[in-house]
This record gives C-alpha cells, structure tokens and sequence, in this order.
C-alpha cells in the first residue's frame, strides 16, 4: 500500500488512484505527466488497486450484476482519504455519482471508435464486412455484440474479457479458435499497440458513451484539489460527453447495456446520435438530433444545453422502442 497522506496533511503530495490494468496505469501516467507539468512544485504518487471487474473474469460482464465494477473500489479509497483523486476510463463511470463525489476534470478525447483487430494469422485484407462466414469475433460489450449481430449475423461472436495483452493473447493462440476481437481504438492507442489496429469501426457502428476519454473523480468537497483538476478539463469532451451521459442516465443504461452514441461538435452545433440495440440486432431504436451552442456562454450553461440534447435524443429513443428493449434484456438477466 502506498503512503495514505492526502492534500488534508501534505500540501505538496497529491496522491492518484487507478486500477492495475496495464491501461489504466498508462492513463494515470498521462494524467500524472500533465499534472507534474502544470504543477512542477507538487509531487504526484500513484496507488494503484483491483477492482471487482479485475478479479471476476470467468463471467460475462452484463452477468455480475454490480453496476461500479471498476469503480466501486477506487471510490472507497477516495472517501476514505487513501487517494486524492482517481482516473477512471469515463465510460466506466456511472452517470449517477454519490453527493459526496464530483467529476474534476474530463480530459481531451482519444478515438472514440472502436476497432477491429485481426488475429496474426488471419489475412490482413478483411473488414468486418468482409469477414467470411462464421469467422469467429471476440468481444466482452453487449453493445458490440448487437450492432456485429445487426450487420453480420452470420458471424459467431464468443465472449473474451481480460486486459488487452491477455485479449491479444487469446486471439493470436489458435486454439481458441478466435479470428478477430472488437476492442476501443483508445486502449490500444494508450499501451503502443495502434498497429494492431486493422480497421477503425468509425461509420460502421456507434462507440460506448464517454469512449475513449478520461474523467477524473474526487472529494466534491475538496476546493482545493478541484482547482488543481480544472487545469486538465478539455472544454469541448466535456461538453460531448455531457450530452452522452445524459442521454445513458435518462435511459438508466450503463457500460454493460446496449447502448451506442456518436458525437460531434461542429462550430456551435452540437451534433448527437443515440442507437438502443437487442442482442441478436434484429430490433433497433436510433434516433439523432442536434443543437446549436452559445459559444461564449459558460462552461456548466453549454452542459445544461448539452444535458437537454441527451435528455430529447433518449425520450426520442424510447418512443422508437428503446424501453422494450431494454426491458427484455433486463428480464433476460434475471435467474
């Protein structure tokens, strides 16, 4: 365990938690990096710890049934004074905070897409159109799953959780019989695996909402390290993820549920698409809508107009059927 002092008796240590995933230290890294650069007189430790998502691996995620797999853990430690302030891959952080939590800092987007990554032997020219039949796709997200199912229902989808070197692994073993995997471009990106990347899925299929980017959580209390945080807050993934996790909280969906967004701020239009999927792709709710910003107005005034695109695009949805969606999946869980 590392040293518990915390900004409440050491002005100068601020203490970062993470999870132990070789990705999410990379991330902590480039939030520590960032933080000794605006912040050369302070000092930036990091704790790293499991969460219940990195100790269960042999059940599919959409099964364990705990809404802050990777989070819960890193929240107790932050409450407790363990750690000042935790780095959290954003889509893994419920829409829905404990009053005691804040969001300190969102900081700028990596791709939000996701990719399509083929196995070693598997030839180089394939897409996931092109893929032949019954190629078999790993991935452990409900969400990739029905929008593979929606677009190539031919294919076989076989559920592969671990961190990214352990998913490379079981792909390239031929003995898993696995073809390709659909992983986040940005993971890859961060551990120096991008070549890895055989087709970005950018205009093929929706990311998760708040993909690719970093939120930063902390004491909602703690003026002082909230302050600090400001300083990595980028202003336009702010916004867009504001919009996206709107729309996830109106939906009461969470990274476990399928549920596909795709983002874009354009000037002063910020532009969202909203897609709620069943697992086989056969029946859809997509809806897409879009609003105009007043650039000089505030931050937290272009989040309450970002909120209220989300908010319209998930009512829009579930109009279009997203509920019953939702609702058969969620009696589908039940044992």
């Amino acid at each position: 365990m590392a040293s518990t002092t915390t900004t409440a008796n050491n002005s100068n240590v601020f203490v970062i938690g993470t999870r132990r995933s070789q990705l999410a230290m990379a991330q902590a890294y480039i939030v520590r990096d960032e933080l000794q650069q605006k912040f050369p007189d302070y000092e930036f430790k990091i704790e790293a710890m499991a969460t219940t998502g990195d100790r269960i691996l042999d059940v599919a995620l959409s099964k364990i049934g705990e809404k802050s797999l990777f989070t819960k853990e890193l929240e107790l430690a932050l409450d407790d004074g363990r750690v000042d302030f935790v780095v959290h891959s954003f889509k893994d952080l419920p829409t829905v905070l404990d009053p005691s939590m804040a969001i300190g800092a969102i900081c700028e987007r990596e791709s939000p897409y996701d990719a399509l990554v083929l196995a070693e032997r598997t030839d180089k020219k394939y897409t996931l159109d092109t893929l032949p039949k019954g190629s078999v796709v790993g991935t452990s997200s409900l969400r990739r799953t029905a929008q593979i199912m929606r677009r190539r229902p031919d294919l076989e989808i076989k559920s592969v959780r671990g961190n990214i070197h352990t998913r490379l692994s079981k792909l390239d073993d031929p003995e898993n019989g696995l073809d390709a995997l659909v992983l986040a471009a940005a993971g890859l990106i961060r551990v120096g695996l991008g070549s890895r990347i055989n087709q970005t899925l950018n205009g093929v299929m929706l990311h998760a909402v708040s993909q690719g980017a970093l939120g930063i959580e902390c004491r909602a209390n703690d003026a002082r390290v909230l302050k600090l945080l400001k300083a990595l807050d980028h202003e336009e993934t702010h916004i867009v993820c504001m919009a996206e996790r709107a729309m996830m909280r109106e939906l009461e969906g969470g990274c476990t549920v399928p549920i596909g967004v795709q983002t874009t701020l354009e000037g002063d239009i910020l532009k969202l698409d909203g897609l709620v999927a069943s697992l086989d792709g056969k029946q859809i709710a997509e809806f897409k809508d879009e609003t105009k910003l007043d650039l000089s107005a505030s931050l937290e005034a272009k989040e309450q107009v970002a909120g209220a695109l989300g908010q319209s695009v998930a009512h829009a949805l579930i109009k279009a059927g997203a509920d019953v969606i939702l609702k058969e999946l969620n009696q589908d869980r039940k044992p």
